[in-house]
C-alpha cells in the first residue's frame, strides 16, 4: 500500500496559513506529497521550495501554477480551488490519497489511528474514502466553535481506484460519475485553524477568498480593502463558541507562543439575530440526543468491520 499526500498553497505567508505546519503534520503518514503552488505576491514558494530541499528530501514533489483570477467562470463558488486541487490529485500515484488545506493540521496523537484505518480499508472495494472529525477553531488558539454553523466531519482521504474529484470550493470530493463516495469513519481529527490569525492578516485574506466567491470587488471597496462579506472578518462573540482545553499539535507550537493579538471571548459582546433561533433549538436538540437533523453529507457513511483471517482447523 501507497500513500499520497496533497494540497495547494497560494499567498500563504501573505494571509498567515499554517501551511508549513500542515504539510509537517502530513509529510509522517504519507509516501509522497504533492504541492500545487500558486504563483503569488510573497515568499510562499521560497518556503515551499526550501521545505521540499530540506525536510521533504525524496517525498515532497512541488509544482507551480498560475490561478486564472481574472476569469468569471473561476470566481463562481471558489471553483479555482477544487481545479487546483484536482492538479495537485492528478500527480498522486498512491493506493490512498490524503488531503489537507492550508490551515488544516493533522494531531500527532491520531497518526497510528490513521495508519490502522488506511491500512485495513486499503484492499475492501466498499470503502472509497475517510471521513474525519473537525476541530474548528476561532479568534484564538483557546476557543472552538461546535454548532450546526460550521461542518463536524469531511472527507480527507480518497482511494485512487475510486477516481474522486475535488468539487465547489474543494470542500469535499465526489466521483466522477457526481456520486457521492462511500466512507467511514477514521478515527482521527482534523484541526482547523482558518478563523485564527491576526486580525489584519484576517480581513486580507477575507477580502481575497470573497473574490473567488463574489468576483472582482466595486473600485471603492477595493481602495478601502472592504470584503464582499463587510465586517464577516471581524471576531465576534456569537453562539456556539466554548474554550478550548486540549492540546494543540506540536507542529503549532511555535505558532501559537508567538501569538501576536489577544481576542477575549467572555468580555466580548455577543453578537445575536433571530434568524440564530432555529440553529440554537437544533444543537440543543443535538446535545440531547447525539444526533444532527438535517445535516448535509457530501459523501454516503457506511459501517466499516475489519474481516477476520480464519482460524487454522
Amino acid at each position: 500500500m501507497k500513500v499520497s499526500g496533497f494540497t495547494l498553497v497560494r499567498n500563504g505567508t501573505q494571509f498567515d496559513y499554517p501551511y508549513l505546519e500542515s504539510l509537517r503534520s502530513l509529510l509522517p503518514i504519507v509516501d509522497e506529497l504533492i504541492i500545487d503552488v500558486g504563483i503569488g505576491d510573497d515568499d510562499t514558494m521560497d518556503r515551499i521550495k526550501r521545505f521540499a530541499d530540506d525536510e521533504g528530501a525524496g517525498k515532497v514533489q512541488w509544482f507551480g501554477t498560475t490561478w486564472d483570477l481574472n476569469n468569471p467562470e473561476k470566481r463562481k463558488g471558489g471553483l479555482i480551488l477544487s481545479e487546483h486541487t484536482n492538479l495537485a490529485l492528478d500527480r498522486c500515484v498512491g493506493d490512498w490519497c490524503v488531503y489537507l488545506q492550508a490551515d488544516e493540521v493533522f494531531h500527532e496523537d491520531d497518526r497510528d489511528q490513521l495508519r490502522s484505518m488506511l491500512a485495513s480499508t486499503a484492499d475492501d472495494p466498499r470503502v472509497e474514502g475517510l471521513l474525519f472529525d473537525y476541530v474548528h477553531f476561532y479568534g484564538s488558539f483557546n476557543v472552538i466553535q461546535q454548532s450546526r454553523g460550521t461542518y463536524r466531519r469531511e472527507v480527507r482521504a480518497v482511494k485512487r481506484s475510486a477516481q474522486p474529484r475535488s468539487v465547489g470550493d474543494a470542500q469535499s470530493f465526489r466521483k466522477t460519475s457526481g456520486e457521492k463516495l462511500n466512507v467511514v469513519r477514521s478515527g482521527a481529527r482534523v484541526f482547523h485553524y482558518g478563523w485564527v490569525r491576526t486580525p489584519e492578516a484576517m480581513r486580507e485574506k477575507t477580502f481575497f477568498m470573497d473574490q473567488l466567491y463574489h468576483g472582482a470587488p466595486k473600485p471603492e471597496d477595493a481602495e478601502k480593502r472592504i470584503p464582499h462579506t463587510g465586517d464577516n472578518y471581524r471576531y465576534k462573540r456569537f453562539w456556539g463558541l466554548r474554550p478550548y482545553k486540549g492540546s494543540h499539535p506540536k507542529v503549532m507550537t511555535d505558532r501559537i507562543g508567538e501569538k501576536g493579538w489577544h481576542w477575549d471571548l467572555d468580555h466580548s459582546p455577543c453578537v445575536w439575530t433571530w434568524k440564530d433561533l432555529k440553529k440554537i433549538v437544533l444543537d440543543l436538540i443535538e446535545r440531547v440526543t447525539g444526533h444532527r437533523f438535517f445535516e448535509y453529507r457530501s459523501y454516503k457513511l457506511i459501517q466499516f468491520r475489519p474481516a477476520q483471517k480464519e482460524c487454522d482447523s
